[in-house]
């Protein structure tokens, strides 16, 4: 692994970073297109990315020839069809990667050029991988097929994707070890009626297994499995004893051999560990379930919950939570998946020259696949056990403590330390009980929530991803919201919208006049086809529940205001400021407004118990609006390590002399404020920590 590190780092790549550069490289990996995505207050190009490998570089003058790994980036639609082992020639600049298995990130300027045709394997894989993703349907159930059959998820929107990793159902996409149990016991059942000799027909599922890994594209769990099942076979075909156990360690080492840097990927780890759980838990799950229920069921239980159980330290590390329906939402899926798995696979086969055949098929299966997504998303709207990694290895550490220490009578004080854990730690779940003001952890956006009582609220901004805006909305138990805010077009502010729509009932839409910039005012105003949107300025008033709402900018006419440093300062000063107040708290919000508009709502402000940060706590801010306001409470949403320096230290420091309780999402996570009669507690759902303050 030192010689291959060794080789990234000292090349003729990495010595001309940051230069033009023309690059001769042989693809190595399907192009796949990025996933829509917000860079500051707009929303950024979509990008194809794809590995490479870089065989001739010419910069500086100089010509040289090697064999060096890359990743390129091109927004060039023409790479989409692109298939491993065609060459390509382009002009780029380099740059450094965090990718640690690539030399560089290669930007790609201008055209590619295609030197080289596909060969007829990989054209003919490729047909196989597009009949099924043509032939598969529309809807979540028609994106779901191609993924739990070739692990091909380019059909899911993010939205889907969320609900399958919040209910622990993505591992059903990522071709694994289960999708080669099922495909290597189909042809082995079918070969017994062509071929008599075991051996012939473990030489021939071999062959079907080789073509399958090319087909599927040989990811981390995909290597992992066929070394495992290479072992198993070659082990029955010898008719030796085959241990699982062994055949894992072998896979282990020979996967992480060829390719070291799996060692470090968090889905190989997942996959491996998912696998040990079923060799070494699941027959005592088993057997101790067998005691109660009936064999049929416990076999189908085990296998959920050992997995489950093996992997949630890194699902927990990786997602900062552990959803404790996943078991249940595995165990419904499972009748369901070798059904899709072998019926998707023939489909898959026969679609290049029998596409009526595979259509056919497919609608069998689709009913399954829409019981598969119809789960998903039930067992996403279930509450999350939040958990910080520090929180996890304490854990670990105690409870290995506790079996030491209780050699005798261990297996019951894990047990009752893991009860308690889950009961403590479902009793601190953010936002907990009673709540009033929210402040969503969606990123580099903002999206704050103001609880009306009975499942509704309203909602000022919605952030910059789908996603996270449900899954906020989810843990808040919103289900209807009579108003919601949108305080300007800027798509940190605006494109989680889909989001909030899910299945949610929404009133009535207040936004700005100034329907900058015109791209995401337009995908808005499509979003939000049947909602009556209104168009608010200062002066107007509303009352929703108990609470009072008075906007106090923007103006009527669009002013001329002197511009700061950023990517919008007309847009921002069009912000929607809102004056909220109620028995129990008062709260101020106004976007992303900057000095020039602050300096004029000087007078029209005073003391409130939580002020929502203008512009995520950037510097531009004016010091006497903020003593004006003189907040209980201040409220910052930024994203973690953004580059904006977002918020800046001058803001926190000016808002702690003013008395404020500065919380931030970047650090504190998801923000929930409970008042009553303005005596406040707030609740961080990355610390679980509660501060009481009286008005």
């Amino acid at each position: 692994m030192s010689l291959r590190q060794a080789s990234l780092a000292n090349n003729a790549i990495r010595t001309h970073l940051d230069q033009p550069i023309d690059i001769t490289a042989q693809v190595a990996t399907d192009p796949v297109l990025s996933a829509p995505k917000v860079s500051g207050s707009y929303f950024a190009l979509r990008n194809y990315t794809f590995m490479a490998r870089a065989q001739f570089v010419s910069a500086g003058g100089k010509n040289y020839e090697l064999r060096i790994p890359i990743r390129i980036v091109t927004p060039s639609r023409t790479v989409a069809h692109l298939l491993p082992g065609q060459k390509i020639h382009f002009r780029g600049t380099a740059v450094v990667s965090k990718e640690a298995r690539v030399a560089a990130l290669v930007f790609v300027r201008g055209d590619i050029k295609i030197r080289t045709e596909a060969s007829r394997w990989a054209k003919s894989l490729a047909s196989i991988r597009n009949g099924l993703r043509i032939n598969s349907g529309p809807g979540d159930a028609g994106a779901l097929i191609p993924g739990m059959v070739l692990g091909d998820t380019s059909k899911q929107s993010p939205t889907f994707k969320a609900d399958m990793k919040r209910s622990g159902l993505t591992h059903l996409v990522a071709v694994s070890g289960a999708n080669f149990a099922i495909v290597s016991a189909f042809i082995l059942w079918a070969m017994q009626f062509f071929v008599r000799s075991i051996r012939w027909r473990l030489g021939a599922t071999a062959i079907f297994l080789a073509s399958f890994i090319a087909l599927v594209r040989p990811s981390p769990s995909v290597l992992r499995a066929a070394a495992m099942a290479a072992v198993l076979l070659v082990a029955k075909g010898s008719r030796r004893p085959s241990d699982s156990l062994p055949a894992l360690g072998f896979a282990i080492a020979a996967v992480v051999i060829g390719d070291p840097w799996q060692a470090r990927d968090a889905g190989f780890a997942l996959s491996v560990l998912a696998t040990a759980g079923l060799l070494l838990f699941a027959p005592r799950i088993i057997a101790w379930l067998s005691k109660y229920l009936p064999k049929l069921i416990s076999e189908a239980i085990a296998p959920p919950i050992a997995a489950t159980i093996f992997c949630s330290p890194v699902l927990i590390a990786i997602a900062g939570y552990l959803a404790p329906m996943s078991v249940i939402a595995n165990l419904l899926a499972a009748p369901a998946v070798a059904p899709i798995t072998i019926i998707g696979f023939i489909s898959a086969l026969i679609s290049p020259f029998a596409p009526i055949v595979t259509r056919v098929l497919i609608f069998v299966i689709h009913f399954p696949a829409a019981f598969i997504t119809w789960i998903a998303h039930w067992a996403a709207q279930f509450p999350v056990l939040q958990m910080s990694s520090a929180i996890l290895i304490g854990l670990l550490i105690a409870l290995w403590f506790a079996r030491t220490l209780l050699q005798a009578h261990w297996k019951k004080y894990v047990a009752i330390a893991l009860c308690v854990l889950l009961f403590v730690t479902w009793i601190g779940r953010w936002p907990g009980g009673d709540w009033s003001v929210a402040n969503c952890d969606i990123g580099q956006g903002d999206s704050s929530v103001i609880n009306l009582g009975n499942h509704r609220a309203i909602v000022v901004d919605v952030g910059p991803d789908a996603a996270l805006e449900d899954a906020c909305l989810k843990a808040l138990g919103i289900r209807e919201i009579p108003l919601l805010i949108l305080s300007h077009f800027h798509a940190d502010h605006v494109e989680g919208l889909p989001g909030l729509l899910k299945k949610r009932r929404v009133g009535q839409v207040w936004v700005s006049n100034n329907t900058d910039p015109i791209f995401e005012s337009a995908r808005v105003q499509n979003w939000l086809k049947g909602v009556n949107v209104q168009i608010v300025t200062r002066g107007m008033r509303s009352r929703f529940s108990n609470i009072d709402i008075k906007v106090l900018w923007p103006l009527t006419t669009t002013g001329q205001f002197a511009t700061n440093p950023g990517d919008g300062s007309a847009i921002n000063n069009s912000s929607i400021a809102t004056m909220f107040s109620s028995p129990d708290f008062s709260l101020f919000a106004a976007g992303d407004l900057e000095p020039p508009v602050q300096e004029l709502l000087r007078a029209d402000v005073t003391h409130v118990d939580i002020y929502k940060v203008c512009h995520h706590g950037s510097k531009f801010q004016d010091p006497e609006f903020m003593a004006n306001l003189s907040p209980a409470i201040a409220m910052i949403s930024v994203g973690v390590g953004n580059t904006y320096g977002h918020p800046a230290p001058q803001t926190v420091a000016a808002l702690t002399r003013l008395g404020a309780r500065v919380v931030r999402t970047d650090t504190d996570g998801a923000i929930a404020i409970a008042a009553q009669k303005h005596r406040l507690s707030i609740k961080l759902a990355r610390s679980g920590i509660h501060i009481f303050r009286l008005g």
